[in-house]
């Protein structure tokens, strides 16, 4: 008999997904537990294994559609075995029923019933001829209206209210507007996820940023040092191990920059692991934000090692939700692509959030001469709810002091 496999509830407050790639068609035979295909969801792209062996008999969805929680993804059955309304196939319900699935009685259920001839009773339609008039002309039957008027009359706008409802809305999306030809892209995928969450983040979160500047000319000289140390054990060595250690101590001076606000109970929580997140690019579509997990624990070269199987996962649409989940503060390094200052926003429910630029040349005093030294620019976004702009302040310094002494950041 043919088995369904729905779309499952994974909790994490997911709804729906998008279908990335199938790598089954119909008629193909599969084994239980195979891949048959991947579906992207609040960001990450989860694989989709087959619950049962057999022969693909029905996909209801294609590559780019959004398939809900609770809809039949597809239909499993033997071999030589045809979709019948036994396989229950999943048909949507008239507009006005409660949810949105429901499956086709069994075929042995539906047997033709004798029709019984009855005598039609004809109740009295309080209607006024306008209104009777304006019923047939917009094909609406008043035996089906409730009247609001007084006695039950049916009025003009019960009609006109019935024909709206009986109607579906057509949406007509211009490909112009007043001054020209425009083009339209729908929001979904990694971009739509995106947009959700930046909302829910400037919704519950006053963001405030400050920003300041690091000379790092001798960070500069130890990562060209360790750098090649790290390519003999074939790990790309960026300055993001650094950035992220120095955030590491000045987070454990400065707490209140480590935590998340519950708004329900009106606490502070002030975290006591250090789960730095990531920005990652993926191809332009949009940033995720992997996390590297107790990385106080970790050495500048595990955390480099670590930051480029998550970046490279991230890139290969492999990162499960358990790679984006648990951070405690997150750093976005715009200065890859060549940026210097931003107001970046928070990965909520984090209070706060490093911006890193690019570093560059610029004149500095260094040890009471003028010198051409090197500078990376940092913008700090921090909830204001929870730290005002002094401790914000007081805490980039530390971050900018650390940066200063990377031999120490290497222990």
């Amino acid at each position: 008999m043919p088995k369904e496999f729905k779309f499952p509830d994974i909790g994490e407050g997911i709804t729906e997904g998008e279908i990335v790639r199938w790598y089954i068609k119909e008629g193909d035979k599969v084994e239980e537990h195979q891949v048959v295909g991947e579906i992207e969801t609040d960001k990450a792209v989860a694989e989709i294994p087959s619950p049962y062996a057999g022969i693909v008999l029905k996909i209801n969805f294609k590559e780019g559609d959004t398939v809900k929680v609770g809809q039949t993804l597809f239909i499993i059955g033997e071999e030589g075995e045809k979709i019948t309304q036994e396989a229950k196939v999943p048909v949507m319900r008239p507009a006005g029923a409660v949810g949105y699935l429901e499956e086709a009685p069994e075929e042995e259920e539906i047997e033709p019933k004798p029709v019984i001839p009855v005598k039609a009773v004809k109740e009295e339609i309080l209607a006024t001829p306008a209104v009777r008039k304006l019923a047939k002309d917009l094909g609406v039957d008043l035996t089906k209206v409730v009247g609001t008027g007084p006695e039950g009359r049916i009025t003009e706008g019960d009609v006109r209210k019935a024909s709206e409802a009986r109607v579906p809305a057509i949406r007509v999306a211009r490909k112009y507007d007043m001054w020209g030809y425009v083009d339209r892209i729908p929001l979904k995928g990694i971009r739509k996820a995106i947009a959700r969450h930046m909302i829910e983040s400037v919704k519950h979160i006053p963001h405030v940023t400050t920003m300041d500047e690091a000379e790092v000319t001798e960070l500069v000289k130890v990562r060209e040092r360790e750098k090649l140390k790290a390519q003999e054990q074939g790990i790309k060595l960026t300055y993001l191990p650094f950035i992220m250690k120095a955030c590491i101590a000045a987070l454990k001076e400065f707490p209140l920059l480590n935590a998340s606000l519950d708004e329900e109970n009106e606490e502070i929580i002030i975290k006591k692991y250090y789960n730095i997140g990531f920005a990652v690019d993926i191809d332009g579509e949009g940033l995720v934000v992997p996390v590297i997990k107790y990385a106080d624990k970790k050495s500048i070269l595990d955390i480099a090692k670590e930051l480029q199987e998550l970046s490279d996962k991230a890139r290969a649409r492999k990162l499960d939700l358990q790679d984006m989940r648990g951070s405690s503060f997150s750093i976005t390094n715009y200065g890859s692509f060549g940026g210097i200052f931003a107001t970046p926003i928070i990965n909520y429910p984090d209070c706060a959030v490093l911006g890193v630029g690019r570093i560059y040349e610029k004149p500095v005093v260094i040890e009471g001469k003028i010198e051409i030294g090197k500078v990376l620019p940092l913008s700090l976004t921090f909830d204001h709810r929870i730290a005002d702009g002094a401790y914000a302040t007081r805490f980039l310094n530390s971050v900018i002091l650390n940066l200063k002494a990377p031999e120490k950041l290497l222990e």
